[in-house]
């Protein structure tokens, strides 16, 4: 059998099923290319979310008023080494277009490509000592190949003191064919001195109509047919990041366009209607589908903000008129108090399934919660329920009348009077039970399962 050379072998796949990658001298070796990789942005122009960023950039690359540093701060996933590396690609390119790259040249290919040997980019995480950062000062100074010399730090709150005061005096006085593009999630643990010392630039996570809009371009040009449902919850679960997103995109694509389907209005409403068996059914329901309980925690938590701010004046879409008139604004602002403090404890929590049961068993029967917040939501219900008129007001008790289990009444002697004569109206009987349920409906109040205390007849 002859023995393979160094042939180039290569496989196609449909349109929209990934990039074809091979290794010379190897056969079937096929890497699959990630949408976040295969369609990030090359241009100013194909960022979306980031106008306020890629438009200063674009400027300041046409009219030659490039800053030696810059500080791009922003959650993961939005753009920001993405901006970096555009920025780093208009400054070698030698055909610029109205402050864009071509994308043709020969330092733009190899910035596409990777090999660019003007750009370097580090990892400030796992290389946050002195040494590194004196190795990268000393290089600072050597001439480039291309017009301009760009230095990418990612995560550069990572530094430490030392590394980071090492950094500050080539930022103080860089060499003139020098850019140095710090970026963070987290600016605040950035020195002062070293946030003085660049152009400031805040990253934001997408809204969801562009975060829809971003995935309804990459699905067409990746040959996915999804519909606007689809991508509505694909977009939910990026959260405000496109490379989440992206990457929730692509395991939709791996499934063949199945999605989750599981409905966290369903938490929502058992809430509101106070069926703890239903509730945790639905958590056992998600759990099956293999929904992760943190994201439960987050989704609701979304939910209840809109059907605290429609509480407010400001309708929301998630926000049914059933969830408004079963959550009060006191249960709506529980809520959102008990599902933050869920949020925090499940980051350290061994079972973070068992943290958000709890909490939602909290919510959903306030008498098993002795926080001010509770007591005041059973306060507010039972007030509504006062002036839809299901509890009527009545007299005060006689404190010296007390009754027995015979329905006898003791003085306050201790003589036996015979037994209690009944009042020529009960406050709640037979008939008032089903007013309740038709009250609490024009009163936007659901019956709890437990009887409403019953004020004593005078």
């Amino acid at each position: 059998m002859p023995r393979l050379g160094r042939e180039r072998f290569s496989l196609r796949f449909p349109p929209g099923r990934g990039t074809c990658h091979t290794v010379p001298g190897t056969v079937g070796a096929v890497t699959y290319q990630s949408f976040y990789r295969r369609f990030r942005p090359q241009r100013f122009a194909d960022m979306v979310g980031q106008e306020h960023v890629s438009d200063t950039l674009r400027n300041a690359v046409r009219t030659d008023r490039v800053a030696h540093a810059y500080l791009f701060c922003g959650p993961r996933g939005c753009g920001k080494t993405t901006s970096a590396r555009i920025l780093a690609k208009a400054l070698n390119c030698t055909d610029l277009q109205d402050g864009e790259p071509c994308g043709a040249c020969e330092s733009c290919l190899q910035v596409a490509a990777g090999t660019s040997m003007d750009i370097i980019e580090m990892d400030a995480a796992s290389n946050n000592g002195v040494d590194a950062m004196r190795d990268l000062v000393s290089r600072a100074s050597l001439g480039t190949a291309g017009r301009r010399k760009v230095y990418i730090l990612d995560e550069v709150h990572m530094l430490s003191t030392a590394a980071s005061n090492t950094l500050l005096k080539t930022l103080e006085e860089p060499p003139a064919h020098v850019v140095f593009v710090l970026a963070t999630t987290d600016p605040q643990k950035v020195l002062p001195t070293i946030r003085s010392r660049t152009q400031v630039f805040e990253f934001r996570l997408f809204a969801m109509d562009a975060l829809t809009g971003l995935l309804r371009d990459v699905a067409e040009k990746a040959g996915l047919e999804l519909d606007d449902a689809t991508l509505a919850a694909v977009a939910k679960r990026g959260n405000g990041s496109a490379r989440d997103a992206l990457s929730a995109l692509d395991s939709v694509a791996a499934s063949g366009g199945v999605t989750d389907t599981f409905d966290i209005t369903e938490l929502a409403s058992a809430i509101g209607r106070r069926d703890v068996a239903g509730l945790l059914t639905a958590v056992d329901r998600a759990a099956e589908r293999g929904r992760d309980p943190r994201q439960l925690a987050r989704d609701l938590v979304e939910v209840m903000r809109d059907v605290f701010l429609t509480h407010m004046g400001v309708p929301r879409p998630n926000a049914s008129d059933e969830l408004v008139r079963a959550l009060s604004p006191a249960a709506s602002t529980r809520a959102l108090e008990v599902l933050g403090e869920t949020l925090v404890a499940q980051r350290d929590a061994i079972e973070p399934r068992v943290v958000l049961e709890t909490a939602l068993v909290r919510l959903a029967n306030p008498d098993l919660d002795a926080s001010p917040a509770a007591i005041i939501e059973r306060l507010d219900r039972l007030e509504r329920l006062v002036r839809a008129g299901v509890v009527p007001l009545s007299g005060a008790a006689d404190p010296s009348l007390s009754s027995d289990a015979s329905g006898r009444t003791r003085g306050a002697s201790g003589a036996t009077a015979g037994p209690t004569p009944a009042p020529a109206t009960d406050p709640i009987s037979s008939s008032d039970t089903i007013s309740l349920s038709e009250a609490s409906d024009s009163a936007g109040v659901v019956p709890h399962e437990t009887a409403v205390p019953t004020p004593a007849a005078a």
